[in-house]
Order: structure tokens, then C-alpha cells, then sequence
């Protein structure tokens, strides 16, 4: 999956784009399963473990001598990765059960504004001006995505909590993108997200074990949809933005993620009928707007 050679300038933004697709299905597959009945942690335990065993093989195969000589630096790291990767599943998806599609996606994709700070304060990252104004227009869409929908009243029985559970999952994504950028320079896609994707999972499987929610007993449909989240927004979405962070700032993915809400929002008037406001379409139109500039602005 990845080689010693810089791949085309174009390929890792439609890798992201690809990425941007798949992921912007989790939030209706997570609704579907929680209607088959499937607690939310259930549902984050099992999309990441069935991602994990998936790409097992495949990380056996391509990188079985970098998992024999990982450091305990890397170990470490990884350990890290997965549990801010499992936090943020855990605490977003039950945010979907308090809150709207359209609201809990623009609020988990706000992580650009901490991976900004974090990357500038940690890593002297400077951002280019088109960036920043690419910056400021998406937080501005997702903010106004966020007014209007609150607004509607379209919101859950407890969207303060919702919302909070939200934000929560967006710091803990921006933790595991920072330490994914670590990782990347010196591990191979397959190794890095084999060793994520499963320590995540194992300490969801504890989580659930410790707080008494099953993982098994449910019906064949709702781990077919565990199954598509598996296969779809976390293989195909969330690898596609591993892959990127050997290539691309880890800003500018936090700004490509700010899609998300357009497709999920979108989605979820498709399947779910939560009708958006005209201020939510602008606010939508300023996400786009603002990825373009800062894809323009990627160093």
C-alpha cells in the first residue's frame, strides 16, 4: 500500500475525496443500527473489531517484519492512537442518539480548529493564508450548519448532551490524528492500521465487558450494517485518510473531514427525513467553498 516513491500530486485529494464519501455513511449506518437495536458502544466495538480483523491478513502479510521490530516508543504511541480512536467512536455514535445527523456530524468535524492549534503549538506547522481563510470559512459553515439546525428543533431528547458528546469525539479524533502523523512517517499503512483499528477495539471489547453491554444476541441485519460500517466508512473511509497523512498536512485532512455533515446531512434527508433549513444549505455551500481553498492552500 505504500512505497518509498512520492505518489502523484493529484492522487492523495482523490484519495481523500473517496475517503470523504465512504465516511459520510457512518452516521446513517450507526442510526440504522441503533433501530436494530444495537447500543451505541456495541456498534463502535464492532465496527472497528470487524475492520480489524479484515486487515489482518493483509498486515500479516505486507508487514509482518515491522511488527516484529516495533519500539516500545511505537508500541506506546500506537496504544495511544487506538484508545483516542476508540473514544471518539464511542463517545459520537451516542451522540446520535441525543442529537441530528446534521448537528453531530458538523460538531465531530470541528477537530481542524484543535488540530490547527495543536499542530501550530507542537509542531511550528504554519498554515498559508489561503489555508487559513479556507479555515475560517469551513468553521464558519459548520457553525451555522449547528445554529440552524438547533434552531429546526430537529434535535434529540437531550441535545445539550448530544452536542457535548460531539465535541468530545472531535478532540479525541484530532488527538489520533497528531499521533497518526507521528506514527506514519515510520510505519507502513497496513502495520499502522492494523495495530489502531485493533487496539481500539480491545479496549472497547473491555469497555462493554465492564459496563455489562452484550455483543452478541442481535439479529443477522444489524450486524450487516455493522459489517458496512466496517467494510466502508472505517476500511475505506478512515484508511484513505491514513494513507493521506504520509502525504498531506494533518490540517488539511481535519478540513476535508468538514465535509462529512454536507453528505451526511444529505443522507440522512434521504433516508431518515430530517429535512434541512435554507441556513443550512449556505452553511453546507461554505464547507465546499472553504475545502477548496485550503486544498488550493496545502503546502
Amino acid at each position: 500500500m505504500d512505497s518509498g516513491k512520492a505518489p502523484p500530486r493529484w492522487l492523495p485529494f482523490l484519495v481523500l475525496g473517496v475517503g470523504l464519501l465512504a465516511i459520510s455513511f457512518g452516521a446513517i449506518l450507526a442510526r440504522f443500527a441503533q433501530g436494530y437495536g444495537l447500543p451505541s458502544l456495541t456498534i463502535a466495538t464492532l465496527r472497528l473489531g470487524l475492520a480489524a480483523l479484515i486487515i489482518t491478513p493483509i498486515a500479516l502479510w505486507q508487514s509482518s517484519r515491522t511488527l516484529r521490530t516495533l519500539s516500545r516508543g511505537q508500541i506506546l504511541l500506537t496504544c495511544g492512537a487506538g484508545f483516542f480512536l476508540a473514544l471518539h467512536f464511542a463517545t459520537w455514535i451516542t451522540s446520535l442518539e441525543y442529537t441530528s445527523v446534521a448537528s453531530s456530524t458538523a460538531l465531530v468535524t470541528t477537530n481542524l480548529l484543535w488540530v490547527g492549534i495543536a499542530s501550530f503549538l507542537l509542531f511550528g506547522d504554519r498554515p498559508s493564508r489561503l489555508m487559513l481563510v479556507g479555515i475560517v470559512i469551513s468553521l464558519s459553515g459548520s457553525g451555522l450548519i449547528f445554529w440552524s439546525d438547533s434552531r429546526a428543533s430537529v434535535s434529540g431528547s437531550n441535545p445539550l448532551l448530544g452536542n457535548l458528546l460531539a465535541i468530545v469525539g472531535s478532540w479525541c479524533f484530532s488527538a489520533y490524528l497528531l499521533i497518526g502523523r507521528r506514527l506514519r512517517a515510520s510505519l507502513p499503512l497496513p502495520a499502522y492500521v492494523w495495530l489502531a483499528y485493533g487496539s481500539a477495539a480491545i479496549l472497547l471489547v473491555l469497555a462493554c465487558q465492564s459496563s455489562g453491554t452484550p455483543l452478541t444476541g442481535y439479529s443477522d441485519a444489524a450486524y450487516l450494517v455493522a459489517l458496512g460500517m466496517a467494510l466502508g466508512p472505517q476500511l475505506l473511509g478512515h484508511t484513505s485518510y491514513n494513507w493521506s497523512l504520509k502525504h498531506v498536512s494533518p490540517t488539511f485532512i481535519a478540513v476535508v473531514t468538514l465535509g462529512e455533515p454536507v453528505g451526511s446531512a444529505v443522507l440522512a434527508w434521504v433516508f431518515f427525513g430530517e429535512a434541512f433549513a435554507l441556513w443550512q444549505g449556505v452553511g453546507f455551500v461554505m464547507l465546499l467553498v472553504g475545502i477548496y481553498l485550503a486544498a488550493r492552500g496545502e503546502r
